[in-house]
């Protein structure tokens, strides 16, 4: 099964008065005031992963969102262009998506309830969310009682495991790494949806069914804290009514979505694609091309270079050799392969500075403030 992983990544730009497009976004490390809140352009990425434990992805989306754009559309738009582009092998995609997107809005932009785009979309969920079974079939009013037949039935709290019923499937694996790992899914349910596109026309409120899975393991591979209950949304477009996922693969897949983790850490720092010091929106776009170009050319020369270590390094087989290994190799490679462009031309000394010309002092545009976006949106920008 092909595995995309969906997530965002900021550009810090907090002393860039002059630029355009920015937003007020979370960032790990940096402060501003006190506060892990940092301005700069969102960009979002589509990447595929695989289910070995590697650290390269296939970046093929790469997107800057500006501030007060749906972050579900956006992101349903990259999945529509991936799945168009794909060869017609008659296997269905999985996109993995972390908590800050909305697994409804998404399932609404994609429209997999009517089946027009065969994926499959698995959703971390904030463990406070309830769900819903459907109602039983419609009998009549009570008597006493008025109003519309209900539209929801029994009432599934995650965090409340006295309103759980026995799931639809379970999965038990020991794992080397993650110990006991235990994996459960309740199909069939659906959510309140709040925001919808006939959201104000006074009809009925859309409803996606989904497959509510719970994941829980026994330790971490790093045990720097607790392991936390992760539950997450697995939806899919045109499949059989009532279809459970394959729990086995799906835990598997979504612990892998962080590979794409390594591939951003890999781009700024060692390619730097945020170092530059660029004004314009359009001049990061054009250089975040360049980014993801250079990346694409490591991932491609990986079978074609040897292994270059340091000393206190261990050796890597061939097909485990990391970004940076291929990076430290891959001078040599460019010296046998050549390059397309031609030598650089001397142009003399620059020209000085005209008399009486004056140049105009560049406008402020102050980042913009995420006040009007829904707290989906919000979440993945705190993400």
């Amino acid at each position: 099964m092909p595995l995309y992983a969906v997530d965002g990544s900021v550009w810090a730009r907090c002393d860039a008065e002059t630029s355009a497009e920015r937003g007020f976004y979370h960032h790990p490390t940096r402060h501003s005031n006190g506060q892990p809140i940092v301005a700069g352009w969102l960009y979002q990425w589509v990447a595929q992963v695989r289910l070995t434990s590697d650290s390269w992805t296939a970046p093929l989306s790469v997107e800057r969102v500006p501030p007060g754009t749906n972050l579900n559309r956006t992101a349903a738009t990259q999945v529509r262009r991936v799945v168009l582009r794909r060869p017609v092998d008659g296997k269905r995609p999985l996109f993995l998506f972390d908590a800050g997107y909305d697994a409804v809005q998404l399932a609404q932009e994609l429209g997999l309830a009517s089946g027009l785009l065969e994926v499959a979309i698995l959703v971390r969920l904030r463990s406070g969310r309830c769900f819903y079974l459907d109602p039983p079939p419609y009998t009549g009013r009570a008597p006493g009682r008025g109003g519309r037949p209900s539209r929801h039935g029994q009432k599934f709290t995650c965090d409340a495991p006295t309103t759980w019923w026995a799931p639809s499937a379970e999965h038990t694996t020991e794992d080397p790494r993650y110990g006991q790992v235990r994996v459960r899914a309740w199909a069939g349910v659906h959510g309140k949806v709040q925001e919808h596109a006939d959201r104000g026309s006074r009809g009925p409120a859309p409803l996606e069914r989904g497959t509510l899975v719970l994941l829980q393991v026994e330790r971490l591979p790093r045990q720097t804290r607790v392991p936390k209950d992760v539950w997450l949304w697995w939806q899919s477009g045109q499949g059989p009514p009532g279809a459970l996922p394959d729990l086995a693969l799906l835990w598997r897949a979504y612990i892998h979505r962080f590979d794409v983790e390594h591939t951003f850490r890999f781009v700024k720092e060692t390619l730097r694609w945020t170092a530059p010091r660029v004004r314009h929106p359009e001049q990061a776009d054009r250089w975040t091309a360049l980014v993801v170009l250079a990346y694409t050319q490591l991932r491609l020369a990986k079978p074609l270079v040897a292994d270059q270590r340091l000393p206190w390094e261990r050796p890597l087989r061939q097909e485990r050799l990391t970004p940076g290994r291929v990076r430290r190799q891959f001078s040599q490679l460019h010296a046998l392969l050549g390059t397309p462009a031609q030598p650089p031309q001397p142009c003399g000394h620059p020209t000085t500075r005209l008399i009486g010309l004056r140049y105009r002092v560049a406008p402020r545009r102050p980042a913009v403030k995420l006040t009007g976006l829904t707290t989906p949106e919000a979440a993945l920008l705190a993400a």
